[in-house]
């Protein structure tokens, strides 16, 4: 019987992890595989009214340990109404990102310690963390030039920001070499799917899945 698993797909804003997630479900459920696919914040009642704050609330200032407690907020919801839930069914779980983007964000980019986010988000969603994290990268020139719709809260941040952004990606997958992977996302889009689906297909052959990487 194959295990479940639970996949996260992060890094850069532009760099098309969105666009990824639904083409990397639509591809699993087209082998048969029972998927469930997620957005953090967001995916519940709860963490869609938190993403509106966070993302498009442009009314209040928000400080930056607000933010980061809210997200861990519809986190912890998205774990326990969502997530969890979908792995006790034996599913494969796909998070358009993860605790790593509040890490990185509010942490490496927003001046608070990395190490007291990771603390805190194991709190939060109960120690559960991604069977891969697969962390999309791409010179900055070509992430700005790819978004197609206006910034949100996060996205309409500085250069220098967005650089911290960046370093900050790369520091943690390093650290985290194996269940952290970075993907280049310079190539079109059929060309990073396909090295998605490598990465994927891997992992869940190890936890007994049949997956073609053709088609």
């Amino acid at each position: 019987m194959p295990r479940p698993a639970f996949i996260s797909l992060d890094g850069l804003d532009g760099t098309g992890k969105s666009t990824q997630c639904r083409l990397l479900a639509d591809w699993l459920a087209g082998q048969k595989v029972p998927v469930k696919l997620c957005a953090d914040p967001g995916s519940t009642a709860i963490g869609e009214q938190l993403r509106q704050i966070l993302l498009f609330g442009r009314d209040h200032h928000v400080a930056t340990t607000t933010e980061a407690f809210l997200f861990m907020a519809s986190r912890a919801q998205l774990v326990e109404e969502v997530i969890r839930p979908a792995l006790d069914r034996g599913e494969v779980v796909i998070s358009d990102r993860f605790l790593l983007a509040n890490v990185v964000y509010q942490g490496h980019a927003g001046g608070m310690n990395p190490k007291d986010l990771w603390a805190i988000g194991r709190v939060a969603t109960g120690g559960l963390e991604p069977d891969l994290t697969l962390v999309f990268d791409a010179d900055l020139d070509v992430a700005f030039a790819r978004r197609n719709r206006d910034a949100d809260r996060m996205e309409d941040r500085d250069r220098e920001f967005h650089a911290r952004v960046q370093t900050g990606f790369r520091f943690e997958a390093g650290m985290r070499p194996g269940p952290y992977q970075i993907v280049d996302a310079t190539p079109d889009l059929a060309a990073v799917q396909q090295a998605v689906r490598h990465k994927v297909a891997r992992l869940l052959a190890d936890f007994g899945w049949t997956i073609s990487t053709e088609g």
